[in-house]
């Protein structure tokens, strides 16, 4: 579903992606991992076509480069780290605007789209807030809106930059088994960034270790994660050991470098 070789990004004087590749197939999970300045976001960003690049992307089989911004959008829905949620919106208003590229130009939303709209804030439990304000809602609460803006695109590929972010542990858990089970249910195709080692390789299918602004590292999350690769990477002192459904779950040691 997307395939992007030797991408490279360069942002002012420097090179932020330097040669990245990544494969995913349809109906996978994904998570891109690595330490603060890998290049995570601005992977996602160019996968996104909102960074210029160099390299190739496939969305689809079909060259990024060549898709207009509402032919794109509807292959890709994107989830920022820390979008832009304005205060007196209400979730409903908020969550239609992943419509607009089903929306003719100087046009109106149809009743098509606000049922679909009104469909994905009921899955995400959010149909009772549909009136209320983005800026009187929780944090938790304020990611699910967000997510349901990128899942009323209806596109077969999310990508959400870190969104967990600022969240309690609950609400995590909650926000990572809702993307878990609207992937299985709908066949979407997921690629996020996670701070969380453990929670990454809890959750996705593969995962792709950047430092640097280069892969060093791609595979399934036993692969990946590894003492020695976190140890160099994240400059940590880790023990790594399989979790109670055999994935790999990572331990700080006291006492490290």
């Amino acid at each position: 579903m997307i395939r992007a070789q030797d991408v490279s990004v360069r942002l002012g004087e420097r090179e932020v992606l330097s040669g990245v590749g990544l494969h995913v197939r349809r109906g996978e999970w994904t998570a891109v991992i690595g330490p603060n300045g890998a290049g995570k976001s601005t992977l996602l960003k160019a996968l996104m076509g909102l960074v210029r690049h160099r390299g190739e992307i496939l969305l689809d089989s079909r060259p990024a480069a060549t898709l207009k911004p509402r032919a794109r959008a509807r292959l890709v829905a994107y989830a920022p780290q820390a979008p832009a949620l304005p205060p007196e919106m209400t979730v409903f208003d908020y969550a239609l605007l992943g419509r607009t590229p089903y929306i003719p130009y100087l046009g109106r939303e149809s009743a098509h789209d606000r049922e679909v709209t009104e469909s994905v804030l009921d899955r995400l439990d959010l149909g009772e807030l549909a009136m209320r304000r983005v800026g009187e809602l929780s944090g938790g609460e304020r990611q699910r809106v967000v997510l349901a803006r990128a899942l009323a695109q209806e596109a077969p590929v999310l990508l959400l930059d870190e969104p967990t972010t600022a969240l309690d542990l609950g609400h995590q858990q909650q926000v990572l088994e809702l993307v878990d089970r609207l992937r299985r249910a709908d066949g979407l195709t997921v690629v996020t960034t996670l701070h969380d080692l453990t929670v990454a390789g809890l959750y996705a299918d593969a995962l792709l270790l950047l430092a640097g602004g280069r892969a060093v590292a791609a595979g399934e999350p036993s692969q990946v994660l590894t003492e020695e690769a976190v140890g160099r990477h994240f400059d940590a002192h880790v023990k790594i050991e399989p979790g109670p459904d055999g994935r790999p779950v990572v331990h700080l040691v006291r006492g490290g470098p």
